[in-house]
């Protein structure tokens, strides 16, 4: 007798795998971005990330042109972290060209990279939030807090995003003992609203359900794919680079590195939620013990603020890094004692962390693909530099 197929049997159905492409501009995938997925139903069996639309050759054109004027290109990497670009580039340089940077400079760039913190995790927890169709409310939210830090950046540098705030040796200009004042409003009146935040999404039932036990990324696995920043702590690894190398002040001050347990959406979720507890914590000691006056630019440097292009490092090599709000962001820079860098590589934290695609997706459906990748937290600008 012929055999009658069931539907609760799918074992008994020759079925063929469908190849979807999404993108290159799908409204998830948070700039220009395209993935190849194979599915065998819903489920995914193949993702291939294809990269490149925004390329904008940021290297090359950067050995091409003054130390100082690679400076407001490195805000246009991620830029929505343009004071956290400033920070790695100037580093790199000054370790290049052993500049000293003065005591109270060094303050405010720790302010100003905490700020930017905020800034990235409040914006991406909303933007999951989109990510998962679930509700609106909490990007709002977000943004509201952003735009407070973010009118803070304005009155300091000049410019919302696109900060070209930092100099090799210091920052450009001083921060005013009014906006001080009220940087330490947004640090007094952080902790209630990320107490209402958490109200709102933590034992949330459909972010539950949707982000526990998806996604995960093995401890092992994101160390040997170099995984770094919050996603690689969501797996249980403590590494972080403000404790490791303790780069400019940040070894005076006490805080905590939140770990994750499953390495899933929901710890790279809960993991932003407490370091932004942690910045708000340093954002305080700094702003207590800031001193009230100092030089904001290195003498050494101060000659070359009018005339940046007779900038002129000695011969040598040198790799800065920070930890901006997405992982490692390290400079590589090559210098043959010209006023243009002979190599310059960016290590962008977006790109690396997006290589790893593909194994937290094998195995979950269509609709978890766009939620994982929220979760990585990218910027297209720092993936195709």
């Amino acid at each position: 007798m012929e055999k009658i197929f069931s539907a609760r049997d799918p074992s008994a159905l020759n079925t063929e795998t469908l190849e979807i492409n999404f993108g290159p501009q799908h409204p998830s995938t948070h700039g220009v971005f395209r993935m190849n997925i194979v599915c065998d139903g819903e489920t995914v069996v193949s993702l291939k990330p294809v990269m490149g639309y925004l390329h904008r050759n940021h290297e090359q054109i950067a050995e091409n042109m003054s130390y100082a004027a690679s400076m407001p290109y490195t805000d246009r990497l991620d830029y929505f972290n343009s004071m956290s670009n400033n920070f790695g580039y100037s580093l790199a340089v000054e370790k290049l060209a052993n500049i000293e940077v003065p005591e109270r400079a060094q303050y405010i760039r720790v302010i100003m990279a905490e700020l930017t913190r905020l800034v990235n995790h409040v914006s991406v927890i909303g933007f999951l939030l989109n990510d998962l169709g679930a509700f609106f409310t909490p990007v709002l939210y977000a943004f509201r807090e952003r735009e407070k830090i973010l009118d803070i950046f304005e009155e300091v540098s000049g410019a919302r995003m696109m900060c070209n705030y930092f100099r090799f040796g210091g920052v450009k200009y001083e921060i005013q003992p009014h906006i001080l004042q009220r940087i330490k409003e947004i640090v007094k009146k952080f902790p209630k609203f990320l107490e209402e935040f958490e109200a709102l999404l933590s034992k949330n039932e459909i972010l539950c359900m949707r982000c526990q036990n998806v996604g995960v990324l093995p401890k092992e696995l994101a160390v040997s794919a170099s995984i770094t920043g919050p996603m690689l702590r969501a797996s249980g690894v403590d590494y972080d680079i403000r404790k490791v190398d303790k780069y400019s002040i940040y070894g005076r001050f006490k805080f905590r590195i939140p770990l994750g347990e499953k390495g899933d959406v929901y710890d790279r979720y809960y993991v932003r939620i407490l370091e932004m507890h942690e910045s708000l914590k340093i954002l305080d000691q700094a702003l207590k013990d800031i001193p009230a006056t100092g030089e904001l630019v290195s003498k050494k440097m101060a000659p070359f603020l009018k005339s940046p292009r007779n900038f002129k490092p000695p011969v040598g090599e040198a790799y800065g890094r920070v930890e901006a709000p997405k992982g490692e962001l390290g400079f590589y820079v090559v210098s043959d004692g010209t006023p243009q860098p002979w190599r310059y590589h960016v290590r962008a934290p977006s790109f690396i962390n997006l290589t790893i695609l593909e194994d937290m997706c094998l195995g979950h459906k269509i609709a978890d693909v766009i939620v994982i990748l929220g979760s990585v937290d990218i910027v297209l600008g720092e993936v195709d530099h």
